[in-house]
């Protein structure tokens, strides 16, 4: 198998990038990003750290982020397995990637930028969901917002399709992974009800 070494094989080999993708880069939120973020409520955030990289996905049933200005965006912490991959490795290494969906939407926009994890309180009491605070909240300096072409969307049919039936639910995958340990069809059972009462907790 061959494998790609230098930039300039794989420059020579796609060719340059159109002028849409090379001025479509900002330092900042302009007033159709922060519109557009607004409205998203999942984005997956990408970090990397001492042991690698790790991608999470990020929900809300309002906003994900809440923009402070055109530079500066907040995303509360909200309960999730306790293994802090994402705020370890911003800890270690404040590098992160954002990227945000809307349902329907083909369009997908992209941040880029470093990342700080507060334990503020007025800033933490900014996103208070049924008498409960998230325990931390990221704080995101902007180094680059851009639009992501639809084409990647458009291919998988992301939007018009449910390929979900005859899939593995995840009792199924928590006992594969643990040999029986963990998971299984009980764990399905009670997972309706424990996620609803723990989702802001």
């Amino acid at each position: 198998m061959d494998h790609i070494q230098e930039t300039g094989a794989l420059e020579a080999l796609y060719g340059a990038p159109s002028a849409a993708a090379q001025q479509k880069v900002s330092d900042r939120l302009l007033p159709l990003h922060a519109k557009w973020i607004a409205a998203s409520r999942f984005c997956v955030l990408s970090t990397i750290g001492p042991d690698g990289t790790d991608g999470s996905p990020r929900g809300d049933d309002g906003p994900v982020v809440t923009a402070l200005d055109a530079r500066t965006l907040v995303m509360p912490d909200w309960r999730g397995n306790n293994r802090m991959d994402s705020l370890r490795n911003i800890v270690a290494d404040g590098r992160l990637s954002l990227m945000f969906l809307v349902p329907g939407s083909d369009t997908v926009i992209r941040v880029n930028g470093r990342g700080r994890v507060t334990t503020d309180a007025t800033l933490l009491a900014r996103f208070a969901k049924e008498g409960k605070l998230p325990r931390t909240a990221v704080v995101i300096d902007i180094a680059e917002v851009y639009l992501q072409c639809s084409r990647a969307q458009m291919r998988s049919g992301l939007w018009t399709r449910n390929d979900a039936g005859g899939l593995p639910s995840m009792g199924d995958l928590l006992a594969e992974a643990t040999n029986g340990a963990v998971g299984g069809a009980q764990y399905d059972s009670d997972w309706a009800d424990r996620s609803t009462r723990e989702i802001w907790s």
